[in-house]
């Protein structure tokens, strides 16, 4: 199979959303699909929000699992935000997987998702939750009354009842989804990166033009990374909403340790972080953690300042010396002031990300590279050190994405000095949006005979 005949087929498989009341164990039955740890798991009700995605199978039967937050009717709030995610996740999706508490049994709530349900005219399986036992089996048989065919009584935390349950699922989905496949041709992976309240899911919502994740004064209430198929100015970009990064793994626990874990996988997996700044607050240490977490990682970076709407010509001014003070380290990222809320210059930021990715993917010729070495070193050479003065003999680009350089060399060098050497390649080729790493491999010692 080509590369274009896989991508076609991934973008055809069906569709499978999650849904239930909040703490019926959807998590935990997705990751007992999965056979791995992935979805957010917490003995607290309503902690996957936003509806995310993975890639499963069964028996050969490939399928994309979507779980998603806790369907409360009459939901008010933040409540009413999640309900309207699983609404849509059902919309969207070719099979619905419906988890209840056999243990508690039916709920006024359980019934309002089954008349949801119903209106979707989606193939639904039953799964009846929390049967870790024989003894409860009998209560799981009460759930034929929703009318929703026959309940497969399963234990998502001892994975007792799950073949049956993935068995009877697999049956019921089409050989290819119905569901508008993304566009395949391999869109550029964009992470958007920032420390909790920042406005990282308002700005997401502002480019997908749709709420499409939760939205919060409260902080931290994104806990999984959500993926979404934008069009920005005309083209294509897969932005990857994330957590909020705390300042120290420690700090987190439960939920939000693996919330971290998997932001850090969504930088990995990026190739250019919007980092979002909050511009109405000075620019915290978190902030600059983040940005170095970004840079260390070798991704392509833009800085946007949030809620410029909520500042003033006085806040300008301080954060002007802020970024004087604390962001020289990454002058070299192109930055954007917007408002996500207003939308204010959001339309700017697939021109800074394609700045980025063009910095990011620039090559350098060997000759061209070791040309400027040697104009470089003929003006300020390195300083001498112990009687010696080490010299850059010869310098390669070991590769792009990010740009990575080899120097070789008679000596070791000054960090100082390196950073001179980047400095300069930064004037001389760009690099814009990009962070430049250098490896220096100093010449061996001859020993004297």
């Amino acid at each position: 199979m080509t590369i274009a005949e896989t991508a076609q087929a991934q973008s055809t498989r069906p569709v499978v959303a999650v849904v239930g009341r909040p703490n019926v164990g959807k998590s935990t039955l997705v990751n007992r699909i999965l056979g791995r740890r992935e979805a957010v798991v917490q003995d607290t009700p309503g902690v996957t929000r936003d509806r995310v995605s993975y890639d499963a199978n069964w028996a050969g039967r490939e399928f994309v699992l979507v779980d998603t937050g806790g369907w409360i009717a009459k939901a008010e709030g933040m409540s009413a935000h999640i309900a309207e995610q699983a609404e849509m996740a059902i919309q969207l999706a070719d099979a619905v997987l419906f988890v209840v508490d056999a243990k508690v049994g039916l709920t006024d709530e359980d019934e309002a998702v089954v008349k949801v349900l119903r209106r979707s005219g989606k193939p639904v399986v039953l799964a009846a939750n929390k049967v870790d036992d024989e003894r409860v089996e009998a209560e799981a048989s009460s759930l034929w009354q929703l009318g929703l065919g026959e309940p497969y009584p399963v234990s998502a935390l001892h994975g007792r009842g799950s073949g049956d349950l993935l068995d009877a699922l697999v049956k019921v989905l089409p050989k290819t989804s119905a569901v508008e496949p993304d566009e395949v041709g391999g869109p550029h992976r964009v992470a958007i990166v920032g420390k909790p309240n920042v406005g990282k899911s308002s700005l997401l919502n502002r480019l997908a033009s749709a709420q499409r994740s939760v939205v919060s004064d409260v902080s931290g209430t994104t806990v999984d990374p959500v993926d979404e198929l934008v069009t920005i100015a005309g083209e294509p970009f897969r932005l990857i909403d994330t957590a909020g990064i705390r300042k120290r793994v420690k700090e987190a626990s439960g939920s939000e340790y693996y919330a971290w874990l998997r932001t850090q996988a969504a930088i990995e997996r990026s190739e250019v972080c919007v980092v979002v700044i909050d511009a109405s607050e000075p620019i915290s240490d978190q902030d600059l953690k983040i940005l170095s977490s970004v840079e260390e990682a070798g991704r392509a970076m833009v800085v946007a300042f949030n809620k410029w709407d909520l500042t003033d010509e006085e806040r300008h001014r301080y954060l002007g010396r802020e970024i004087e003070q604390d962001l020289q380290t990454w002058k070299w990222a192109p930055t954007v002031n917007i408002s996500a809320l207003t939308g204010r210059n959001v339309d700017k930021i697939a021109k800074a990300v394609n700045k980025s990715l063009a910095g990011w993917e620039t090559r350098v010729s060997t000759g061209k590279l070791n040309a400027f070495l040697g104009r470089i070193v003929a003006a300020n050479p390195h300083p001498v050190r112990g009687g010696k003065q080490p010299r850059i003999l010869f310098g390669t680009q070991a590769q792009n994405r990010p740009p990575t350089f080899i120097l070789f060399t008679s000596g070791l060098m000054d960090a100082g000095y390196v950073r001179f050497v980047e400095r300069k390649l930064r004037e001389e080729f760009g690099f814009e949006g990009s962070p430049v790493h250098i490896q220096v491999r100093a010449r061996a010692k001859r020993k004297d005979r």
